[in-house]
Order: structure tokens, then sequence, then C-alpha cells
């Protein structure tokens, strides 16, 4: 399948669709505190794509039952929320989330800390958050796709991380999953070349362990196979003429320096 170049006219409604999910991010990570239930986290996110007018990007995809995908520590994505699911002082929690706007989707992910984490805890959240800035170097005019994975492998192999590699980034629009599919780790091919007009959810899950994942019994939450903790970084990137724009990340969210 080939990857679709976004009119004028269709970036503007995905620019609008990727500020409104930074504001669901932003409220949502408000919210976490030791005592909270994931399915209180999913209620309020929601609660506020709706407020905005949009549709959840998630509910009943695929015949996934909620709003926003919330996992926990060795979760490494697609955790389903549960009132049941209380979290605890010094877990991280990984929250998932799309939004549709006029049709068109935004895609976009954050690890929080739930009060006093571990320093190997933090560490893996910023090492995971600056992979995905260490990829999106090479997300403009003049690389190849794989250009992106290859550089977010190498940052996370240097810190002895696991790059997860039964779960990839992908392409965007009127479809949540449009081609193409984008790994995080490394790749011997090159790839599409980028074109500006190019608009992809890139997203690194990266284990403190291995790479090695496994799926429970649910069919949807995915575990690190060693039961090591797991870190999501992700946005959706629109390739321009030169720096790429991230349309899910909000202003007070500052970029790392080059």
């Amino acid at each position: 399948m080939a990857v679709t170049i976004k009119s004028g006219r269709e970036i503007e409604l995905m620019r609008r669709a990727g500020k409104i999910l930074a504001e669901v991010h932003a409220q949502l990570g408000k919210a976490i505190k030791p005592g909270i239930s994931t399915g209180d986290i999913d209620a309020l996110g929601e609660k506020l794509i709706r407020s905005y007018g949009c549709v959840p990007s998630f509910l009943h995809y695929n015949g996934y039952p909620a709003s926003i995908c919330v996992s926990v520590n060795d979760e490494v994505v697609h955790g389903i929320p549960s009132k049941e699911r209380i979290l605890q002082e010094g877990d991280i929690v990984s929250l998932d989330a799309g939004v549709i706007y006029k049709g068109y989707h935004s895609d976009a992910a954050r690890t929080y800390p739930v009060g006093k984490i571990s320093q190997e805890a933090a560490r893996l959240i910023k090492v995971t958050r600056q992979s995905f800035f260490e990829g999106i170097k090479y997300a403009r005019p003049g690389y190849h796709l794989f250009d992106i994975s290859n550089a977010i492998d190498s940052f996370c192999v240097r810190h002895g991380y696991g790059v997860v590699r039964d779960l990839v980034g992908h392409g965007i629009g009127t479809s949540l999953h449009e081609a193409p599919q984008i790994p995080n780790f490394r790749q011997w091919r090159r790839g599409p070349r980028l074109r500006p007009g190019m608009t992809l959810a890139i997203e690194p899950m990266v284990n403190i362990g291995n790479y090695s994942v496994e799926w429970l019994e649910d069919n949807w939450t995915v575990v690190t196979r060693d039961g090591s903790l797991s870190a999501h970084y992700e946005n959706t990137v629109l390739i321009t003429e030169g720096e790429p724009e991230l349309f899910t990340m909000p202003a007070s969210e500052a970029m790392p320096l080059r």
C-alpha cells in the first residue's frame, strides 16, 4: 500500500486533531497519582475527547473495549483499563490515546510516573522519550524511513535497553493505521524516501530488559516476557520541507536541544 501525501486541508485537520490530543494528554498527566484506577483514567480521557467534539480513535477499534490504553509497569501497550486496577506509589503508567476530528486521526503516547519512582524507572522514561527525538532528526526530506528506525534503536541499545520488535509505528490519516509500518529497531534496508506531506505515528516502545514480549489471555495486553519495566513515547509527525512538525506535542513540552 502506498504512503499517502496529505493536502493542505488534510494537514490542517490533522493539526487540529493533534492539538486536541496534546491537551487531553496534558490533563490526563495531571490526574496521574497513587490511588486512581486505570478505569478512572479511561473515563476521564473519553470525557475530555468528547468535550472537544471528537471521537476516541481506540474505542471498539478491532474490538478494543476502552478509549485509552492504560499500561502499567511491565505492560508495554494495550492495557485494558479497570476500576479494580489501582495505581500505586512507584508505578509507571503508559497512556496511549487517539482522537478523530472531522474524519482525521491523531495518535500519541506518554509514560508517566506515579508519585515518586525509582531512578531506574525514571531513566527508562527519559531514554524512551529521547529516543523518539533521536529518530526524528531524520524525519525530513532527503532521508529514508528506516533512518528513523536505526537512530531510535542505536540510542536505546547504547543505554542497554531492549527495543520491542513485535510492535511498530505507522502512517496515520483518515485511518488510524496507514502505510508505512515504522519499526523502532534496526533495519538493513533503507525503506521509502521521506516526502513532505507524509504523516507518521512514530512510537518507540522500550524495555529495561530484552525486547521479547507476549500477549496476555485478554488478547490485548502486551507485557515484557522477562517482567521488566517498559515505557512508550509517541507523537503524530508531519514531514515538511524542513524540520518535522509534531502535531501532538504542546508548546509547553519543550523539545530537547539538537
